[in-house]
């Protein structure tokens, strides 16, 4: 439980910190903009064609009378929606970070650079950086396929279907869209896909906590766009810690006495001011007895 609550205060620690530094709000709110255009248009489309998709995918129940085709296929067509609305939510923040690369690695620099510590820098060209950003996106996007169609799969058991199912669903959306925005920062420290996911496995409550209410929020398609900065922010605050870096640079700070060789924090001794004799009748405070 104190995990998820991490999880969740980074996210407002990152939201906090943008509000904070105005100009990067701003600065971060174009490549959402971008991407909201263009995904709003693709989700109108599905949600126009989703019901022709599973009259052509179910040429089966043609022949089926009233009402249990109608209540087969719209079914199967809210099934569709919600996986097309599934995958938008997790693809949303990868095309959002590959249009906006230049602008949320700024902005994540800019986070390390207040928090105190070394600013990393990958070092690599932008096209190379693209590139990698683009090839790990893609690796993410076939591990949820696997995970949306099984989950599309399972939807169909009764009960089952209508509410454990989408529950799994928030928390793989979760765990995926913090892989997504973490990587900002970590690319920056040479950090690999395969690493990266070792440690979002180390710290799952961790990651939960700052993904799953990101993804409830997102399912307002504006409030995604003003919160994307925020993420970003959030998401380098959450990688430091991953990566024991607020530690380090707490014990930079306290100098090299902070702790002893084993480890422990040395005692501080105040020395203790010495008592002398009041001058008699003179100073303050009463006389001294006689």
């Amino acid at each position: 439980m104190r995990d998820l609550a991490g999880g969740f205060g980074y996210l407002l620690a990152g939201q906090r910190w943008v509000f904070r530094h105005g100009r990067w709000l701003g600065f971060g709110l174009l490549p959402g903009l971008v991407s909201l255009v263009l995904y709003t248009g693709a989700l109108i489309g599905l949600g126009y064609g989703a019901d022709d998709l599973t009259a052509w995918a179910t040429p089966f129940a043609d022949g089926w009378s009233a009402p249990w085709l109608g209540l087969f296929r719209g079914f199967l067509t809210g099934l569709v929606f919600c996986l097309g609305l599934f995958l938008a939510v997790i693809t949303f923040t990868a095309v959002t970070l590959l249009i906006g690369q230049p602008f949320y690695e700024s902005l994540s620099e800019q986070v390390d650079r207040t928090e105190g510590g070394a600013v990393p820098e990958s070092g690599l060209s932008l096209g190379r950086e693209l590139w990698i950003s683009a090839r790990d996106s893609l690796k993410v996007l076939g591990r949820v396929a696997l995970y949306g169609i099984l989950l599309f799969a399972l939807g169909f058991i009764p009960v089952v279907g209508q509410t454990v199912v989408p529950a799994i669903g928030f928390c793989v959306s979760g765990y995926f869209l913090t892989e997504e925005l973490t990587a900002v920062a970590l690319q920056r420290r040479r950090t690999e896909l395969a690493e990266r996911l070792v440690l979002l496995r180390s710290r799952r409550m961790l990651v939960l906590g700052f993904g799953v209410p990101l993804v409830l929020a997102f399912l307002v398609p504006l409030v995604a766009v003003f919160l994307m900065p925020g993420a970003v922010a959030g998401a380098t605050l959450m990688a430091r810690e991953l990566l024991g870096e607020d530690d380090t640079a707490d014990e930079a700070a306290a100098g090299p006495d902070a702790e002893g060789a084993d480890g422990a924090r040395p005692q501080q001794f105040e020395p203790q001011p010495q008592q002398s004799q009041p001058p008699a009748g003179g100073g303050f405070g009463p006389p001294p007895r006689m």
